[in-house]
């Protein structure tokens, strides 16, 4: 129990810390931090709308930050989320629009459809990485503007005619539901938060209850140890980048299927790639670390919308918070030792 309460330490340090500096940027700034964060909340809970649009953003950052911490379990380091995320978007909403299916064929097809997609994408890497020891960090990056590039072509020039979004998905390929809108005031929440909390739990169950995700692990923490001993270092380098990128293909389809409904053509990144990194970071890579990790991510993305209509308050705030957040997760050695001192201190 005391190792568990040790892991959750200095995340817990880290969001207190990023709140406290928060507030005292927001003092500097002329704004009234109590009531910002006050707004914040509001936001988030204020009302059954907000639940479900907390919930609703919620969903793409707990897929987002399972592909980054599966990763970073395994020994890799999945920056192309938000390229496999993009990817997993558009071939879900493919399958929406091309097929006229029955809803227990159509939706899975579609939600698989996704998957594929951004397992596919990240292969590229694995592959590469695994036959060439091409680091997985510099493709994977490289492969994000190609799949946001790639993917505006097709919606301008094969899934439409010249336009900037795609038709409706079929009803039939939807993840809306009408039991989720009636009671939390017609928001955008939808089943998707089903799939995440399915895939939290296979993510737990393949990494600490199945001889694969043992030997995923060995691999990423000694590769020459793990060849020695029988296991097949290349496969499973494919096979976890792979998994990761299923994993962000489901984000980007919770989008496609749940949120809008349709694919568009993008500006640029959606972030929600990279934030998934941060929410693996302070989710310490673990699946249960994601989802809380992810419901603070969440939180605070879609509380923000509400500080400027409240108190005027910029919600960029929000993403200053963020940072520092993220900041005070990578000073994590530091605040052990100051904790660590501090318990030296107190007995």
């Amino acid at each position: 129990m005391s190792k568990y309460l040790s892991k959750l330490t200095s995340p817990l340090i880290a969001v207190i810390l990023g709140l406290v500096v928060g507030a005292i940027i927001m003092l500097v700034s002329g704004y009234d931090p109590v009531a910002g964060y006050g707004s914040m909340v509001n936001g988030i809970i204020g009302d059954s709308y907000y639940v479900g649009e907390s919930v609703r953003t919620i969903i793409p950052y707990i897929l987002a930050g399972l592909a980054v911490a599966f990763a970073f379990r395994t020994g890799l380091f999945n920056i192309g989320v938000e390229g496999q995320l993009i990817v997993g978007w558009l071939a879900a909403v493919w399958v929406g629009i091309a097929f006229d299916l029955p809803r227990i064929i159509h939706l899975p097809f579609a939600i698989l459809a996704g998957a594929a997609a951004g397992a596919l994408w990240a292969f590229i890497p694995g592959y590469l990485k695994a036959k060439f020891r091409v680091h997985e960090v510099i493709v994977s990056i490289m492969l994000n503007y190609t799949a946001l590039y790639v993917t505006n072509y097709l919606i301008r020039n094969v899934m439409t005619d010249k336009l900037d979004k795609t038709e409706r998905i079929a009803d039939t390929a939807s993840l809306r539901s009408p039991f989720f809108e009636s009671i939390t005031d017609f928001s955008r929440m939808h089943w998707g938060i089903v799939v995440a909390i399915i895939c939290v739990i296979i993510m737990w169950f393949l990494l600490e209850r199945t001889k694969t995700g043992f030997e995923l692990k060995a691999v990423g923490f000694n590769q020459h140890a793990s060849e020695y001993a029988g296991m097949s270092v290349n496969k499973n380098i494919i096979l976890s980048m792979v998994i990761s990128g299923a994993f962000a293909g489901l984000a980007g389809a919770m989008e496609g299927l749940g949120t809008f409904g349709y694919a568009a053509v993008k500006g640029g990144f959606t972030g929600m790639g990279f934030d998934g990194i941060a929410v693996a970071l302070l989710g310490a890579n673990t699946a249960i670390g994601v989802v809380l990790a992810a419901l603070l991510f969440g939180g605070l993305k879609a509380g923000a919308l509400n500080m400027p209509l409240e108190t005027g308050i910029p919600s960029e705030i929000v993403d200053i918070v963020i940072a520092l957040i993220i900041f005070f997760v990578a000073s994590s050695y530091f605040i052990r030792w100051i904790a660590t001192r501090f318990k030296k201190g107190v007995k």
